[in-house]
């Protein structure tokens, strides 16, 4: 095979390359027209000879024109594909040298793989080919990786990446030129979008393990702000669906996402990589349909607008008290004890043949697992069967609600919420159950009370059909709600978050929190902040220091502490920031307040400034280029250009709690940052 070294050789193969694409999208419509002139051919044979066809050609018709139909449809997404590799066809291509062989074999790498029908061979490799994982895990030299016939070793003895653009290629460069650096500052430097990207071009050697993991039943993911944690887990997803195309599909897996901005964010990263959409939940909704809609409570965020006003002193240790693993031990405690009193049996009669008090309880014992209707029916199921044997004696349908219903007399019932409510005063600390606002529940019960239905009674709802369960921002879910994720959901699961970005620190998770309830769980780290410019990162440092964090060195100005005399001047300032935004190469612009009642006062006060401004809130559900003004709740998960953190003075950001909302507001942004305040600034940016 010619080998090809130089730019104008390179530049000839894109062209050939792009050659081929265009002859095979022309046999695809060719195909694609072929198969719609058949199907048309068969509905008009169908519509001419109905009266004379019998059953079986019927349905021998339906069922051809059913799978040219199939055919046409999978001719149409390769298309896609194809078009889609019209205008990048690959970014990456090594020269491997397998163990023992002699001439290099050229791999060119892109975002799906196309197969030459004419030369029979790939022209392209998708990303997730186990060959491509050289790319990413490997420099020039010694190399491997795991096929499926067998690890394969070798020698990489070229590393090339590239960047085309709408089918001209723009640069190439070769791995002595620190081809990973310079390519990856060059994608961190553009701006930002109103979708998360994928970055297929830019994996990096800790991320790309991650990604191609399929071992791991539980893998949890802690990357700190900036590290690409949600794309990472998003493309793993995507790898996996390619990995295992026999066995799992987009509909074998669930996302459950902290809101529906966020998901509407994320929405088109599956897309983008050939995959279709997964489902997506947010843990309230699941909770609403794991309680049968039975019970009001309140959501995540009303509770920490609740903390952030301060007017319950109790609620934070309300908070903290049911977040610890603690808790989650004296619940299995008080199950147990309920279920320990909860039957009482006393000897039974069928037809005058006694069921002794023993068997009874033996049978309840057995059946401890099952809620309880399906507990009565399989101890009515054990008498029933024991009466067959031993008396020889097959009980009536009347015998058979009667024993039923004498069972159900044996157990000492009461509804869930006042077994929840004893379960306080068992533990010593009734005061620890309070009714929010209306008679809701507080979140912080929610997910308890739910575990207990599922020991006690039972969920109707199935989640059987979920393969794999995605639950991202780990740090805000508690050691309850993961056992009642992992008793809902026994599939593989990758969990991810950040510690350090909890916006509510009375119910924080670690992932060695976690790591307790999944005891079997795989961690990994993802250390290195890519969003964020070198100065924005020692800045946030300042606020709430991470050991942890390694920035890029991707310079840009330092982040602004503006001080005002006046709200007013303040407010002018941000409007002058706005107009420079405007006018700014930059697409985003985020105004991140601290609460939703200070986002939605500075919307009223600015929305007429630009004609792209937005405001999130609970109910919102796409984000969108502009200016952006959001509470920092909202903002998790999401980037901007530009970030503007109004009030950062010492009445609005003091408290701990204050001090988690202020550093997820500051490490949104990815190129410039500024905090305007009046009077003394916070004492969290007062050093920075």
């Amino acid at each position: 095979m010619m080998m090809i070294q130089t730019e104008a050789d390179e530049q000839a193969h894109l062209e050939e390359v792009k050659t081929r694409l265009h002859r095979a999208l022309a046999d695809i419509d060719a195909r694609v027209q072929r198969y719609a002139e058949e199907i048309q051919t068969q509905k008009d044979y169908s519509w001419e000879h109905r009266a004379e066809m019998d059953h079986v050609e019927k349905i021998a018709n339906r069922e051809s024109i059913a799978q040219a139909m199939f055919t046409g449809e999978a001719a149409l997404d390769k298309k896609k594909r194809i078009q889609k590799l019209l205008a990048s066809p690959y970014f990456g291509r090594i020269d491997f040298i397998e163990q023992g062989g002699d001439n290099p074999l050229p791999i060119y790498i892109g975002m799906h793989s196309f197969f030459d029908e004419e030369l029979k061979r790939n022209r392209v490799f998708d990303w997730r080919a186990p060959i491509a994982s050289l790319f990413y895990d490997y420099e020039l030299g010694e190399a491997r990786y795991a096929a499926p016939e067998g690890e394969v070793a070798g020698e990489i003895a070229l590393k090339r990446q590239y960047r085309i653009r709408h089918g001209k290629m723009e640069f190439m460069l070769d791995t002595e030129l620190n081809i990973v650096d310079d390519v990856l500052q060059e994608a961190l430097g553009q701006a930002a979008d109103d979708r998360m990207k994928n970055i297929v071009a830019t994996i990096q050697r800790d991320q790309n393990a991650i990604i191609r993991n399929e071992h791991s039943s539980v893998l949890i993911i802690q990357g700190v702000a900036g590290s690409g944690k949600t794309s990472i887990a998003l493309h793993r997803i995507a790898y996996l669906l390619y990995r295992f195309k026999e066995s799992l599909s987009s509909e074998d897996i669930l996302i459950i996402s902290p809101n529906r901005v966020f998901a509407d964010y994320i929405s088109n990263v599956l897309p983008e990589l050939g995959e279709e959409q997964v489902a997506e939940t947010e843990i309230e909704t699941l909770a609403a349909e794991l309680l049968e809609h039975q019970y009001k409570f309140e959501s995540f965020h009303e509770q920490n607008a609740r903390l952030l006003k301060n007017d319950d002193p109790a609620l934070p240790q309300r908070i903290r008290a049911k977040a610890s693993l603690d808790f989650l031990k004296q619940l299995d405690k008080y199950i147990a004890h309920l279920e320990d009193n909860r039957f009482t049996p006393h000897e039974l009669r069928i037809n005058t043949k006694p069921v002794p008090v023993w068997f009874l309880e033996e049978s309840y014992e057995k059946h401890r697992a099952s809620p309880v209707a399906e507990r009565i029916n399989r101890i009515a199921r054990d008498v029933e069967s024991k009466v067959g044997i031993y008396y020889n004696y097959t009980l009536s349908t009347r015998e058979r609600r009667e024993l039923k219903e004498s069972l159900k007399g044996m157990m000492q019932t009461t509804t869930l919420r006042n077994a929840y409510k004893d379960f306080f005063t068992w533990l010593g600390e009734p005061d620890l159950f309070q009714p929010a606002k209306n008679a809701r529940l507080e979140y912080s019960d929610v997910f308890p009370l739910i575990y207990m239905k599922m020991r006690l009674e039972g969920i109707r709802k199935n989640y059987r059909n979920v393969k794999h369960l995605l639950v991202d921002e780990m740090q805000d879910y508690t050691p309850v709600q993961y056992a009642v994720l992992s008793r809902l959901f026994p599939c593989k699961k990758t969990i991810l978050g950040d510690a350090s970005q909890s916006v509510n620190p009375f119910s924080s998770t670690t992932a060695e929190g976690i790591r307790e309830v999944f005891t079997h769980a795989f961690c990994a780290s993802l250390n290195k902040s890519y969003r964020s410019t070198y100065e924005i990162i020692q800045f946030v440092q300042r606020i709430a220091p991470n050991a942890a964090i390694e920035p890029i060195e991707r310079h840009g100005e330092a982040p602004q502490v503006l001080g005002f005399a006046s709200r007013k001047k303040e407010l002018e300032q941000i409007r002058a920031l706005m107009q420079e935004f405007d006018a700014s190469e930059h697409h985003t612009l985020g105004i991140i307040c601290k609460t939703q009642q200070q986002a939605d006062r500075l919307y009223k006060a600015v929305q007429d400034e630009l004609p792209n401004v937005y405001r999130l809130n609970l109910q919102s559900s796409h984000f969108s280029q502009g200016v952006v003004i959001c509470p920092a709740s909202l903002a998790k998960g999401l980037e901007f250009d530009r970030v503007i953190v109004p009030q950062a003075d010492t009445d609005n950001y003091a408290a701990e709690m204050d001090r988690s909302l202020l550093y997820i507001a500051c490490t949104r942004a990815m190129h410039r940052l500024t905090l305007t305040h009046v009077g003394e600034a916070s004492p969290f940016i007062a050093a920075a």
